[in-house]
């Protein structure tokens, strides 16, 4: 759920991505909390394939990983903040210019914690830190895809929410706060897509399960064997689904979640 918080941890191989450097393909994608984690993976991915990609984190990403000249363009801006959401959107509209934009990903997210390591829940944490939960979990994605719906518009684009299982039932350890965020980011999914379908734009999401990342702590071990797959998800997994979603195969398939998590919301 939440990334990791090493600003130097990269769970991508950025020099082997390197010796086959696709041309640029003419498309864009912005891609939010790319500085780690499942986001970093998905501007990797994107890279890889060819696209321009425009990112914002709350902290900047080594520069080792910035060495891809596809990668032109990171701000920094706390999401959870709507001044600080417009000024990154005001940026990253002057940063594409004249040029449409094809894609935008909606991953940054939050799931903290209270002073006693807990989730937070309904009966514990403050009514503050599920405002804050929401702003960024929620509101952001709403917000963003607002301020770039022109853009989007221009290029035919494509909106990805990256939702959670957990918005889809009682998770054991994800919290209350998070787990409605993210079911509420499902329902604006569907509504997106059907208010952006008159610009020409799809809207869907993308639901991980248990994916391994540095912020994973040995209680998430407890949930394998409840996972078909007998495993826990990468990075990489996500990042893949993302990007097909993006791709012209889909172009008639909107207002959907697409899971990525081994099955386990089978059992």
């Amino acid at each position: 759920m939440s990334d990791a918080n090493d600003p130097l941890a990269c769970p991508v191989d950025h020099s082997a991505m390197k010796e086959a450097a696709p041309k640029y393909t003419g498309q864009s994608v912005l891609i939010t909390g790319a500085s780690q984690g499942i986001g970093h993976a998905i501007a990797a991915r994107f890279m890889a394939e060819g696209w321009r990609v425009i990112t914002c984190a709350r902290r900047d990403v080594p520069a080792h990983c910035r060495r891809d000249p596809l990668w032109t363009h990171h701000f920094v801006a706390d999401l959870g903040q709507p001044d600080s959401l417009d000024e990154f959107a005001r940026q990253a509209n002057e940063a594409l210019g004249d040029e449409p934009l094809h894609a935008l990903i909606n991953n940054a997210g939050v799931s903290p914690k209270t002073p006693y390591k807990e989730r937070l829940g309904i009966l514990n944490g403050s009514l503050e830190g599920w405002h804050d939960v929401f702003e960024l979990n929620f509101f952001a994605p709403l917000r963003l895809a607002r301020a770039m719906s022109v853009k989007l518009a221009r290029g035919k684009g494509t909106v990805i929410n990256i939702t959670s299982i957990a918005g889809h039932y009682v998770h054991p350890f994800a919290g209350s706060a998070y787990s409605t965020s993210k079911a509420g980011l499902s329902g604006l999914t569907r509504e997106m897509a059907a208010e952006f379908a008159q610009l020409g734009v799809r809207v869907n999401a993308v639901a991980p399960g248990e994916i391994a990342t540095d912020m994973i702590s040995e209680e998430y071990e407890s949930l394998i064997p409840r996972i078909p797959l007998d495993r826990m998800g990468s990075v990489a997994d996500v990042a893949g689904v993302v990007f097909r979603l993006c791709d012209a195969d889909f172009s008639y398939v909107t207002g959907n979640e697409v899971f990525v998590d081994g099955g386990q919301r089978l059992l």
